[in-house]
């Protein structure tokens, strides 16, 4: 019996080394993933999920897929390069990068008067001021951009290119999660005027978080009269980083700023509560706020975990 018995053990203990030595399946991402963040309420975004399916790969067939408002989900298919201006896109749309080779260039997506729209695992990059912005969602709601790779480069002036994530003119329940925002002079604006307040306050609901920005002049982000939550973030060469200005409330909590001159601060009565956050060599330079919590759950990783956690993993890591 004490034989079998140490047959058994030993029997249990191999197949614990083979489960244990056995590599890790990474997790596909599904078309049928919903938003988190302020993009989770309103009714939730879902963006084309149990609409049409297109797989894209050229200017043209892209610019088609995405028109129009019935369900679709749009997969890209490896480069498109054109220098043209933004793309509108149509209401209850998704836009997927098949892999990390999905790159936009040259020209940017633009969600307007729109709502339901998730853009997920695409790159964007090198696209011209005078051909408008990476990603710009504008008079539209419920837009999830997520593990997004957006870019440029800083070898030409700050006005050369235009924003990477700009969110204008009442833009409301928009997330922005794991994506990489880098190389870039002025980053991610929401609200786009001082002057804008008729229309935007009320307004500019939004959630960014597990991003992770590197060198980036400024905007990362400058947020005007809305209500903001960033969490979860890594800073790193970053000049400017967040400017809560114009009355917006911010909730900023589990971030770790490196080499950051201005990790968070106030310009024009703009306010925040700062919770958990590393600022590294430099000093939370932001007027206290009254945003103490937010709608919806999440998860904090706490400042110390959030660079392992967000560098390479945020940008065009999914599977689908």
């Amino acid at each position: 019996m004490a034989k079998f018995k140490l047959i058994a053990v030993l029997a249990s203990a191999y197949l614990s080394t083979l489960v244990a030595a056995a590599p890790t399946v990474e997790k596909r991402a599904s078309v049928d993933d919903a938003a988190t963040g302020y993009a989770s309420l309103n009714g939730g975004t879902t963006g084309g999920a149990g609409g049409t399916t297109t797989t894209v790969s050229s200017y043209p067939a892209f610019t088609e897929a995405v028109s129009g408002d019935d369900k679709k989900v749009v997969f890209v298919s490896g480069n498109i390069k054109e220098a043209a201006d933004q793309v509108k896109v149509g209401s209850n749309t998704s836009i997927i990068g098949k892999d990390a080779n999905a790159i936009l260039e040259g020209f940017g997506l633009l969600v307007k008067e729109k709502s339901n729209v998730i853009i997920r695992n695409l790159g964007v990059k090198k696209v011209l001021a005078d051909n408008g912005d990476a990603i710009g969602v504008q008079y539209s709601n419920n837009v999830w951009i997520d593990h997004c790779d957006v870019s440029s480069d800083r070898d030409h002036d700050k006005d050369y290119y235009d924003g990477l994530v700009d969110l204008t003119h009442a833009a409301d329940y928009v997330t922005v999660s794991n994506t990489f925002f880098h190389d870039h002079w002025k980053a991610s604006l929401i609200g786009h005027s001082d002057n804008n307040g008729d229309e935007d306050k009320g307004h500019l609901r939004v959630t960014q978080n597990n991003n992770y920005w590197y060198n980036i002049n400024s905007r990362a982000p400058s947020f005007r009269f809305g209500t903001g939550h960033v969490y979860n973030s890594y800073f790193e060469d970053v000049n400017d980083g967040i400017n809560t200005r114009d009355g917006a409330q911010l909730l900023v909590e589990s971030n770790a700023f490196v080499n950051t001159k201005k990790p968070l601060y106030s310009t024009d009565d703009g306010y925040a509560v700062a919770k958990d956050n590393d600022f590294g060599d430099a000093e939370n330079a932001a007027e206290e706020g009254t945003l103490t919590e937010v709608p919806y759950s999440y998860d904090l990783l706490g400042s110390g975990k959030v660079k392992g956690a967000v560098v390479g993993t945020a940008g065009q890591t999914l599977k689908f």
